[in-house]
């Protein structure tokens, strides 16, 4: 038996029926047409948008960086409720635009822009956070040629890191951003070449779930932003201090308090240094808002036996979710919440059982040796905190199966 990661408190059952937004899994499964099927639910989004207004300063603007989860109604929905849009991709570009977000409070980082991406971002007025010396250089021809005023900022690759983090962003080599002790003269050079100088994007990773680590890497991400704009000699407009707060996926993870990260911002803002009392500051968030909203729903087609384990065959798998099958991002295999949604709440059997997708390839398993009632033909698996880098973050042409359907509740 291993365990799994907590099922969020506020899901709740009606007459064994697992309610998303509501509705029982069923019903929504009906409503979509079939299984899999990702569901989200803009009630649980709002929620966390409100915890973030509640606990952090009213100073610091909220952005969505929406690589964590791209599906069209649910952008459209966010363009009302946070403050920004941070992409990586002209794909990105284009749909932060359809959901009506203002070019203005968009941002575009992310390494190996090519030529035609500069080109769209700058005509548009969108911010381009620079990843190296050469992409400044090509962003300044590019303007150039446009007779564009490009709105330039730089990413910095801290020379710290965001501890305890699932996914480290900064710190020693990385592809992204230009290094701590190069960043300054980049800026500079953009200024002196006739950019809209936006300021510094500071990303030093993502998923923590200690507010302590978050609050000594915000406070080392404010120091350094101070170091660097002292070097250029240039108050930046904006300094982006990242994101990094993380969901409780696995066994014994606990949910992010961010209240202390909020009173250490409050403090930290009342005693900034010279250069950035009027600068504006964002954090950048994907999963954490949407992460915990939604819930992958897959049928199952076969129950098996081999070797005195008992495999749970599902329509779905690892290419709508890639993320729980333990393949993106995590060195471990750990088991994210999963239950029976026909049967939800009802007590496990004394046998576990591996819930396994439909793909020929032995790593497609999305519970290992899992707790739960007696499972048969036709009940649906839900996968919980599936609201990011679900979907879009999966391979899901490999070996031609469907695409999953998707639903916005709320």
């Amino acid at each position: 038996m291993k365990p799994m990661g907590p099922i969020p408190a506020w899901f709740a059952e009606e007459e064994g029926m697992l309610l998303i937004g509501g509705c029982g899994a069923a019903s929504l499964v009906d409503e979509a047409g079939d299984t899999p099927l990702f569901v989200y639910d803009m009630g649980i989004i709002e929620a966390q948008v409100r915890r973030f207004r509640e606990a952090i300063p009213k100073r610091i603007d909220l952005h969505y960086a929406i690589k964590a989860n791209p599906y069209a109604p649910l952008l459209s929905r966010m363009a009302g409720l946070v403050d920004g849009f941070d992409i990586a991709s002209g794909g990105e570009l284009a749909m932060a635009l359809e959901a009506g977000m203002d070019p203005a409070r968009i941002s575009f980082a992310g390494p190996g822009k090519r030529n035609d991406e500069l080109e769209v971002a700058i005509h548009a007025g969108i911010t381009i956070n620079l990843e190296s010396e050469g992409e400044g250089a090509r962003a300044l021809t590019v303007a150039e040629r446009l007779g564009k005023v490009p709105r330039l900022a730089v990413r910095v690759n801290p020379d710290f890191d965001l501890k305890g983090s699932g996914m480290r962003m900064g710190g020693g080599a990385k592809p992204f951003g230009v290094d701590a002790d190069r960043a300054a003269a980049l800026a500079r050079a953009m200024i002196d070449g006739g950019a809209d100088w936006r300021g510094w994007h500071i990303f030093a990773g993502s998923q923590a779930l200690d507010p302590m680590a978050i609050i000594e890497t915000q406070a080392a991400t404010i120091d350094l932003a101070a170091r660097l704009s002292d070097a250029v000699g240039a108050a930046p407009p904006l300094v982006n201090l990242g994101g990094g707060f993380g969901i409780p996926y696995f066994p014994g993870d606990e949910r992010l308090d961010i209240r202390p990260i909020g009173v250490a911002l409050d403090t930290a803002l009342n005693t900034l240094p010279d250069i950035l009392t009027d600068s504006a500051f964002a954090i950048e968030l994907g999963r954490w808002l949407v992460g915990e909203a939604g819930i992958y729903l897959t049928r199952v087609v076969d129950v098996k036996q081999s070797q005195g384990e008992t495999f749970v065959v599902v329509d779905g798998g690892l290419h709508h979710q890639l993320a729980a099958s333990g393949n993106f991002g995590t060195v471990v295999r750990r088991n994210y919440p999963i239950a029976v949604a026909n049967r939800f709440g009802r007590e496990p059997t004394t046998q576990p059982v591996n819930v396994v997708g439909c793909l020929c390839t032995p790593i497609d398993r999305l519970g290992e040796k899992v707790a739960l009632p007696p499972v048969d033909v036709g009940d649906f698996i839900a996968i919980f905190l599936a609201g990011a880098y679900g979907a879009s973050a999966s391979p899901a042409a490999f070996l031609g199966h469907p695409s999953p359907r998707e639903l916005l509740l709320g």
